[in-house]
């Protein structure tokens, strides 16, 4: 196990009617002038934003609002958000809405802070100060309520980048899984394979004795894999919704990263995919992690094998491992499959004379992406072709 530092001080406050304590939190945290950010009609018709405001009010905080945040959220509505905090003296940004409105707050309460381009930390530039931001979840996806990290779209270029740093961490959560009873099927599933993905970038790594992260992303991914489907069968089973949200808080704050490497190679390759095809970022995740694992699986084939008969219930071939870790593969693309994701390129309607143009984006030059197993240009280029 490698050395690490761990801190994640989001203050989560879960379950049943709790958005309607968020003026409580935002006071208890020292916000006095608000500005509420969140994305489209569903918020206000089920009647959130409305009840938001009436918990704000009641203490006596200020507040303005900002709509439209779109799913890959764009660089454009942030820099109007931007602009609105320096403009109101914002000192606080709640975000309500699911993973896009949050990385799209982050993003705007870095700006707020500072001189330049928000950008240049999307650039790499070091995270080191941001106004406080808070969370009303209402989609079980991005994990973005408990992590330090956001990713933004600019619109010149359709480059899709991410930055982190604690700075940016949600100064408290609201997570209330009825919030997440009305979603479409569609995004459920999606949240569930991002979750799944962001459990899977930590778990391939050539970090060797770590079984306490490894029981820990395994016993993740055993629930997602259990409660999704009942979440798809009966929407309005609190119990499955409640399990999925927590799943995908624990799976993104880090807890399951610490003292191993880590990967992200199939995200930053699905990034160039949703950048360019505006796809749902859980459905392209669905088409690129298993051509990930089809294209390294034989650099460690026995963790392969580790994930097919821990998570998938495989029996372990120990004359040839490599059949056990091909199966496990198969059984998560099924898994897939059976909730309704797609698993190749065309269910995008992404093109294969597409590809020299996704790498390129990617921008890799010279360099490698991942740590699992270093990918070049031509790695990268095959597991795309992979994916078709």
């Amino acid at each position: 196990m490698n050395n690490f530092n761990f801190y994640s001080p989001t203050y989560f406050v879960f379950g049943k009617g709790r958005e309607n304590e968020a003026g409580k939190y935002v006071k208890r945290f020292g916000g006095k002038r608000v500005l509420i950010h969140f994305g489209g009609g569903s918020v206000i018709k089920s009647g959130l934003l409305d009840r938001v405001k009436v918990s704000l009010t009641a203490e006596d905080i200020y507040f303005t609002e900002l709509g439209g945040v779109m799913p890959n959220p764009r660089s454009g509505l942030v820099y109007e958000g931007i602009e609105i905090c320096k403009k109101e003296k914002i000192d606080f940004v709640l975000a309500v809405g699911g993973g896009s409105t949050i990385d799209s707050s982050k993003a705007i309460a870095l700006g707020a802070l500072y001189d330049g381009d928000f950008w240049d930390f999307y650039e790499g530039k070091q995270v080191e100060k941001a106004i406080p931001v808070a969370t009303i979840l209402t989609i079980s996806a991005a994990g973005s309520e408990g992590s330090g990290g956001s990713v933004i779209t600019h619109e010149k270029g359709m480059l899709k980048r991410a930055c982190g740093g604690d700075a940016m961490r949600p100064v408290f959560s609201v997570l209330n899984p009825e919030l997440t009873c009305t979603l479409p099927n569609y995004q459920t599933a999606c949240g569930s394979t991002d979750m799944m993905a962001h459990v899977m970038e930590r778990y391939f790594t050539n970090t060797t004795y770590v079984e306490i992260t490894d029981r820990l992303c395994e016993g993740i991914l055993l629930t997602i894999i259990k409660e999704t489907p009942k979440a798809l069968e009966n929407p309005d089973d609190y119990e499955a919704r409640a399990n999925l949200m927590w799943a995908g808080m624990v799976a993104h704050n880090d807890i399951c990263g610490v003292g191993r490497d880590t990967d992200w190679s199939s995200h930053q390759m699905e990034h160039e995919l949703s950048a360019f095809y505006d796809v749902a970022h859980g459905a392209g995740l669905a088409v690129m992690f298993p051509a990930w694992m089809k294209y390294v699986m034989h650099h460690d084939v026995m963790r392969f094998a580790q994930f097919a008969v821990r998570v998938w219930g495989c029996e372990m071939d120990f004359q040839q491992p490599e059949n056990t870790a091909h199966e496990g593969i198969g059984k998560f693309e099924q898994f897939l499959i059976s909730i309704g994701m797609p698993v190749r390129f065309d269910e995008l309607d992404a093109k294969e004379k597409d590809i020299p143009m996704l790498v390129k984006t990617l921008g890799l030059g010279n360099r490698t992406l991942g740590s699992f197993v270093k990918l070049t240009e031509k790695d990268v280029t095959e597991i795309y072709k992979l994916a078709v």
